[in-house]
């Protein structure tokens, strides 16, 4: 008699929402065209998904053209731990802020991120504009 194998799990979403990264932030980041986040703290959970397996354009075309950078390059050796959102709020319909702290290592040294981002909607899509770190 031969024993059954248990079914590997899918991968958990590096947001640490507890869900699979592919019914999580895969959705979005694998097609931000057709599938927009439908709100600032989805978006930011997204592009923290992003960051962790370096997803270069995607984090480029969340960001606000009046913010985002020329080129966006990685730390090489970073390696991202977690991610905790702390506050979330909608200013209005079309401005909000998401406050978290998300951790990583660099060469051996624990890093903590604590910020406040400011999130801005037009046309149907929320976009990442800038923040202040703690």
């Amino acid at each position: 008699m031969t024993k059954k194998s248990p079914a590997a799990s899918p991968p958990l979403c590096p947001c640490e929402s507890g869900a699979a990264y592919s019914t999580c932030c895969s959705r979005f980041v694998a097609d931000f065209a057709e599938t927009p986040a439908s709100d600032a703290e989805q978006l930011m959970r997204s592009r923290y998904s992003a960051f962790v397996l370096e997803q270069r354009d995607y984090l480029l075309a969340t960001w606000h053209a009046s913010t985002r950078p020329s080129q966006l390059d990685f730390e090489p050796g970073c390696r991202w731990l977690g991610l905790q959102v702390k506050a979330f709020s909608c200013l209005d319909e079309t401005h909000a802020e998401v406050e978290f702290v998300a951790r990583y290592k660099l060469q051996g040294r624990a890093v903590r991120l604590h910020e406040r981002s400011r999130f801005v909607k037009e046309q149907g899509r929320w976009f990442y504009l800038d923040g202040d770190q703690f």
